[in-house]
């Protein structure tokens, strides 16, 4: 796993030498390579296509959903409210529910503004979801570069990719855009101020901090990456746990504006937890790694 990108070109190259046409095998495999990315890109189109059809529903129960008090996250923190108040009396209750959002109509300055808004969420969709099969894809145009034993180890790469990935999506769906949304739609300077979000900017901003999430959430993948490269060791990222504390609560903050303590300690806990199971990750990966070297050298 560790040496993927060289050992599939000594794959091709070996392959191509014993066919005799060296050059044709290589570019045999870009071939390959080029389907491989066909079929992804043919599978995000059908998803494209049909979150295009039904964007109505779409629109009004997935991307709005999170403007709208009703919304699932909203439900549960009156719920965690009820909770806390029965386990701590003093603790006021209602300062957890979200009873306004005061979240303005989305305003339109183009002319094909709502056409495009629609051709675009539906390919950020279709890429959202798609993902999976995209890693699917890369993973069996690189599989045969790998030894047995490296096959083995990473068998469950893009399982656990993808899960990460959609864990990670789900994260900033149902957590970080609706503590965003309820900040910003409820932040003024002053009442002159008349808050009118165009739709590109709420799109733009939804998707960004969904793909933020899903992107963070690979950490232990790039951990196990990392670790099996030997840049990265369990031991290294104990001792600087102190300053992972630190720039995961920088990274809440900046994720979720709000002054409210409670409401970034909900985005940093899960952001801990994800780093303590990449030590736990990085180090299984070591204990192989040496028992790896143990057996080389022992032969």
């Amino acid at each position: 796993m560790a040496n993927w990108g060289s050992k599939l070109v000594d794959t091709i190259r070996e392959k191509g030498n014993s066919a005799g046409e060296g050059e044709m095998s290589f570019f045999g495999h870009l071939e390959a390579l080029r389907w491989h990315l066909l079929r992804s890109a043919a599978a995000i189109l059908v998803i494209t296509i049909f979150a295009f059809i039904y964007y109505d529903n779409i629109f009004d129960g997935i991307i709005m959903a999170p403007t709208r008090v009703d919304f699932w996250t909203y439900r549960m923190m009156c719920k965690m409210g009820d909770a806390f108040h029965s386990l701590i009396p003093a603790l006021d209750a209602k300062g957890f529910c979200v009873q306004s959002i005061n979240f303005p109509k989305l305003i339109n300055t183009d002319l094909a503004g709502q056409f495009n808004l629609q051709l675009n969420s539906s390919i950020m969709i279709g890429l959202i979801i798609g993902v999976p099969y995209l890693v699917y894809e890369i993973w069996k145009f690189i599989k045969p570069a790998l030894h047995d034993k490296e096959r083995k180890a990473a068998s469950g790469f893009v399982f656990y990719s993808s899960f990460l990935f959609m864990l990670g999506v789900l994260f900033g769906y149902y957590i970080v855009t609706p503590l965003s949304i309820r900040f910003f739609a409820n932040y003024k300077v002053s009442d002159a101020i008349v808050n009118m979000f165009s739709t590109d900017s709420f799109i733009s901003s939804e998707t960004m901090l969904i793909l933020l999430a899903g992107i963070v959430f690979q950490l232990p993948i790039i951990v196990y990456i990392l670790s099996s490269l030997g840049i990265l060791t369990p031991a290294f990222m104990r001792k600087t746990r102190r300053h992972a504390v630190v720039l995961i609560l920088v990274l809440a903050a900046i994720i979720t504006p709000s002054p409210d303590a409670l409401t970034m300690l909900v985005v940093a806990m899960p952001l801990y937890l994800l780093y303590e199971f990449s030590i736990r990750v990085s180090a299984v990966v070591q204990r192989r790694r040496e028992k790896r070297l143990a057996d080389e050298a022992a032969s």
